[in-house]
């Protein structure tokens, strides 16, 4: 058994021999997004591009657009047939994350209605 035959009988179930490598140009343009989000969403929150209660929408929808580039050039996320179970993990991921997020939301906001108030002083 040569040491190339080695390499390929290692691989997990379900990766096949060839596999799409990312090059460094899909690395830089990633890289080139991510920072160029960042910094919209520094001079949306930091100026008066947009008016003032849509700026938290604006933030909303970079934040989105960072999440997309970060799927999409750096975990190499699409939609093709072999990134199934990725895809399927991160949503199984993602829905755990919320449904602990929005049960803390819950216990703290029905805790705060039920403390006692402080007295003043």
């Amino acid at each position: 058994m040569s040491a190339g035959d080695h390499l390929f009988e290692d691989r997990t179930p379900g990766v096949e021999e060839r596999e799409s490598r990312a090059s460094y140009l899909t690395y830089t343009v990633g890289l080139a997004l991510a920072i160029l989000a960042t910094i919209v969403s520094f001079v949306v929150a930091e100026t008066n591009l947009l008016w003032a209660p849509g700026i938290p929408v604006g933030l909303i929808v970079l934040a989105l657009a960072q999440i997309g580039v970060h799927l999409v050039f750096f975990l190499h996320l699409g939609s093709s047939a072999d990134s199934t179970n990725n895809i399927l993990a991160l949503a199984f991921g993602v829905l755990i994350v919320f449904l602990v997020i929005t049960g803390s939301v819950w216990i703290i906001n029905n805790l705060n209605s039920n403390m006692m108030p402080m007295p003043m002083q």
